[in-house]
């Protein structure tokens, strides 16, 4: 059934939106995983990547109160907290975060996203930047949606390429993709109407690029969306993507709906293999496809590497957002429970930084081939 499709990939040509549906729809989930982990395979090997990161949420006060989140409070709502610079830099001390049997004494990245805050100006986010940058030199920082970016631009006036221009000279150096959810204005309206719409969305992403800010994209389905719409969320990265160049990687995030007014189900761990798996077939300008096991959890993240996945994320250490929603992973991993989740899947593990590349990649690759 699927062997058109198959040879299409295998002669490197890139498939329709007809075609991304059937994949989809296909009962055939083994034969979808093969074609996806020759995708995989032909763009990074047996390597799998992952890195030593930290989240830290500033503030989950939010103006926008999209139908989908658990996170976000209103100021003065019980639950709500807004963290100080001083408190951030003291998260990100790495003395405060270490395993008894598996010390993380350093990281590679610092994520950082929050709230869209009513009162903090744009200057505190730079001064945020400069802060972090300036206690933490060797430390990457990724951070701000684009969302967050957008509300940024609006509160000081700038032009997006102003705004993020500002975040550059003051210490960002990449990107998450989150705020995307699905493109198609008639879900986005029912899913989180006050949140920018998908076109925008693009346009933060584009002019990112354009300043060499490299970038995620992310997908939120299993809600109220079709397999249309997915599709067609892909096919809006991959269009962009041949554009600029400037997206790192794809992260398909799997929505939990304890908490969230539209309610609904888990998804499935089919559809969650089958969204790794499509994912990774339809972005083929994609270096990178990432199982987030935050959402995904350890054993669907671990499958997910024979689906097409090439990236677990990282460390992590403290994920508010989506346990927030009744996340059923734990909040954090060592990089040694990371290594041995990708070995045992049969791939090799390679420590990586905010750009993808190899820390100890050679080092990690000779210790799997002689196990």
């Amino acid at each position: 059934m699927l062997r058109k499709i198959e040879d299409k990939v295998m002669a490197g040509e890139r498939i329709s939106f007809d075609e991304a549906i059937e994949l989809f729809m296909t009962d055939d989930i083994f034969s979808l995983g093969e074609i996806a982990s020759y995708v995989a395979e032909k763009k990074n090997g047996k390597k799998v990547f992952f890195i030593r990161n930290r989240h830290i949420n500033p503030t989950n006060i939010c103006i926008n109160r999209c139908k989908f989140c658990a996170f976000s409070r209103s100021k003065g709502e019980e639950g709500a907290f807004e963290l100080t610079i001083d408190e951030i830099i003291e998260k990100l001390n790495p003395s405060r975060n270490t395993n008894p049997t598996s010390p993380i004494t350093s990281y590679q990245e610092v994520h950082i996203v929050g709230g869209l805050h009513p009162n903090w100006p744009f200057e505190h986010y730079l001064e945020m930047l400069s802060k972090v940058k300036k206690n933490f030199p060797r430390l990457n920082i990724k951070a701000f949606t684009a969302v967050e970016v957008d509300y940024m631009s609006k509160k000081s006036g700038l032009s997006l390429e102003e705004t993020l221009l500002a975040l550059k000279e003051h210490g960002l150096d990449t990107m998450p993709g989150g705020g995307a959810e699905i493109f198609d204005s008639n879900i986005r309206v029912r899913l989180c109407p006050e949140k920018i719409s998908g076109e925008r969305w693009l346009e933060v992403m584009e002019t990112a690029h354009r300043l060499g800010i490299k970038t995620n994209a992310t997908m939120l389905y299993g809600h109220i969306e079709s397999y249309e719409h997915r599709v067609a969320h892909l096919i809006e990265l991959r269009t962009l993507q041949d554009r600029t160049g400037g997206f790192q990687s794809f992260i398909p995030l799997s929505y939990h709906p304890k908490g969230t007014e539209i309610g609904g189900f888990y998804s499935s761990g089919i559809d969650d293999l089958k969204t790794v798996a499509v994912s990774r077939i339809v972005l083929d300008n994609f270096d990178h496809i990432t199982a987030y096991w935050i959402m995904l959890g350890e054993k669907i993240s671990q499958l997910s590497l024979l689906f097409g996945a090439d990236d677990l994320s990282g460390t992590v250490i403290e994920e508010k957002i989506t346990h927030s929603a009744g996340a059923l992973s734990e909040e954090s991993m060592t990089p040694e429970e990371l290594e041995n989740l990708i070995r045992m899947a049969g791939k090799i593990p390679v420590e990586r930084d905010c750009f993808y590349k190899e820390i100890r990649g050679k080092e990690q690759r000779a210790k799997s081939e002689k196990r």
